[in-house]
């Protein structure tokens, strides 16, 4: 069990999905409290919930549709009325449909950015400011390797993901002194998850020739949370495969 997050409370959004789930279990066995936020997968993110309660910890299930900016802030209101100040904030709720350029209309442009970047933005500016308060705050954002690339998926996710990039370089820049770190980990080519629904091992487009599993996400996601000497720092996560 990490100390360092033993005790604390943890907000997951998108805690719902592959990486989601990943993560708060990982979180819970390192006993922290965590908050599992999603949008409409209610039963995933109650199955999350449970197995994070069997592993001792208090968790609770907050639903909350962040392409809504109203409803980031009220997710922060009410986690902390549930479990208190909340000490471990992962952005990690994404939106990635793919399209080409021609084909993205105002409402998936706003939408795309209104999930993976605006409400980030909103929830560490909500966040920060008790954690500063406290003298202890994590901020771990979960980018993707199109940050870097420009991926797969379209140029909204691109640029909505490779925002992320400032966020951390501001908000780490301004709470370092005051105990609250900020990175980002950018993982690609991750099997179970909505945009890589495979499983198993097989061969992939890779150095390491695999696809990644979730749990290797939150593994390292969680070694990154424990450091507080880590921050203003974006972590690939990617088989080698950037800059390749």
């Amino acid at each position: 069990m990490r100390q360092e997050l033993k005790g604390r409370v943890a907000l997951v959004t998108g805690g719902s999905g592959g990486i989601g789930r990943a993560l708060v279990a990982a979180l819970a066995s390192a006993g922290s409290d965590v908050a599992v936020g999603y949008r409409s997968n209610e039963q995933a993110a109650l199955e999350s919930v449970e197995q994070a309660r069997r592993l001792g910890v208090r968790s609770v299930a907050v639903r909350c549709d962040l392409s809504e900016p109203a409803e980031a802030v009220s997710l922060a209101d009410d986690v902390e009325q549930l479990l208190g100040g909340v000490d471990l904030f992962v952005s990690n709720a994404g939106l990635g449909i793919r399209a080409g350029a021609d084909e993205i209309d105002e409402a998936l442009w706003r939408a795309t950015h209104a999930v993976n970047l605006e409400s980030p933005f909103l929830l560490t500016r909500r966040l920060a400011g008790p954690m500063a308060g406290r003298g202890f705050g994590r901020v771990l954002y979960v980018s993707s390797v199109a940050a870097f690339t420009g991926g797969l998926v379209g140029p909204h996710y691109a640029s909505a993901k490779a925002g992320l990039q400032g966020l951390v370089a501001w908000f780490s820049s301004h709470l370092a002194e005051r105990g609250v770190t900020v990175n980002a980990i950018a993982p690609a080519l991750v099997e179970g998850t909505a945009m890589l629904p495979v499983s198993g091992p097989g061969a992939a487009p890779t150095p390491v020739g695999r696809y990644g599993t979730p749990e290797e996400v939150a593994e390292l996601a969680l070694a990154m949370l424990a450091n507080g000497y880590l921050t203003g720092k974006v972590v690939l996560l990617d088989g080698g495969l950037y800059p390749r």
